[in-house]
């Protein structure tokens, strides 16, 4: 069973890569260029893990957060944070904010990977090349 995974990214090349590489894993992606389309997205779906970017036309990542978090059925839905900081950089303010955690942009596909499915549960991770 593959997971469901929501990228809300406004740079498209970022958005392509994203969704390419969690459909070589065999994830179903879905994606929104902005926040009112993510978040559209997310309510209309209510996919497994979402992958939100900070910096989004209109409304931001944290305006979304606060939306998702607002809706009884998208509450307990993991939210990321994708950003071109290194994780460590704003852990606290992101964590503090509500956010589950970060990957950074800059991260290599498998480590990225890696990062989302430490937030899908058990069943709908999949095999990463190199893990035992």
């Amino acid at each position: 069973m593959a997971a469901r995974i929501l990228i809300i990214e406004d740079n498209q090349a970022n958005r392509d890569l994203m969704v390419y590489l969690l459909t070589a894993f065999g994830h179903q992606a879905l994606a929104a260029a902005d926040g009112e389309q993510g978040l559209a997205l997310a309510r209309a779906e209510l996919p497994d893990l979402i992958l939100c970017d900070l910096q989004l036309p209109g409304l931001d990542g944290y305006g979304v957060l606060r939306a998702l978090r607002a809706d009884p059925a998208t509450r307990a839905i993991p939210v990321l944070v994708a950003s071109a900081l290194p994780p460590g950089e704003q852990r606290e303010a992101l964590h503090s904010a509500g956010f589950n955690g970060n990957l950074s942009k800059s991260d290599e596909p498998e480590s990225l990977l890696a990062t989302l499915q430490a937030y899908l549960p058990p069943a709908l991770r999949v095999a990463l090349p190199g893990a035992a």
